[in-house]
């Protein structure tokens, strides 16, 4: 690596998919990928007693999807997961596919892995509060679109999809806030460029 290229690696506006030697075919590849981890991972799948909503690695691999390729790499990827999944690939939670009640935490997760993907560029993954904070706000816009969403679909007023929507997932979401805390950071400092 160049020097040059090793000092635009350092910048802020860089995140780690722009480690990779830049192609077309680079960005296809990533923009796949990050699609199908998503889709592996809402195959971790665990019912959650008075809820229609799974707890899932979904979220967490749609908001490291986001923050590792970027706003646009990472709604790209996150749209390729909803069209395909809307077209009958099986791999939404619990492999599913088509619209559901809880289609709406996937519109969220596209959005989510866009605003997250920006704050990346913006070097919010290179340490562990900033990291934590991103995750968070990731997670609060998923559910900001995906409980409105259920509450319609399922036919919930707002406090029954909150109850069954959002309330059992917190202590999920932190353990996977946590986790990204580590994992990006600590990618960051094996590059060598924190």
């Amino acid at each position: 690596m160049s020097t040059a290229t090793a000092a635009a690696s350092t910048r802020t506006g860089t995140v780690l998919a722009d480690l990779l030697p830049v192609s077309r075919v680079r960005d296809v590849a990533l923009v796949a990928g990050g699609a199908a981890l998503t889709g592996l991972a809402a195959q971790i799948a665990v019912p959650v007693p008075g809820s229609p909503v799974p707890v899932t690695g979904q979220t967490f691999a749609a908001l490291l999807v986001g923050t590792a390729l970027g706003a646009r790499r990472g709604l790209l990827s996150l749209t390729l997961y909803a069209l395909a999944g809307l077209a009958g690939v099986p791999w939404f939670a619990s492999g599913t596919s088509g619209v559901s009640v809880s289609f709406g935490y996937v519109l969220g997760m596209m959005l989510a892995s866009a605003v997250v993907g920006s704050l990346a560029r913006r070097g919010a993954d290179r340490d562990v509060l900033r990291m934590a904070g991103t995750m968070l706000l990731g997670e609060a816009i998923i559910y900001a679109i995906g409980v409105p969403y259920l509450a319609y679909a399922a036919h919930l007023s707002a406090s029954a999809a909150i109850a069954a929507g959002l309330t059992p997932f917190l202590i999920g979401d932190v353990v996977k806030a946590a986790l990204a805390m580590g994992a990006l950071p600590a990618a960051w400092k094996l590059a060598g460029r924190n």
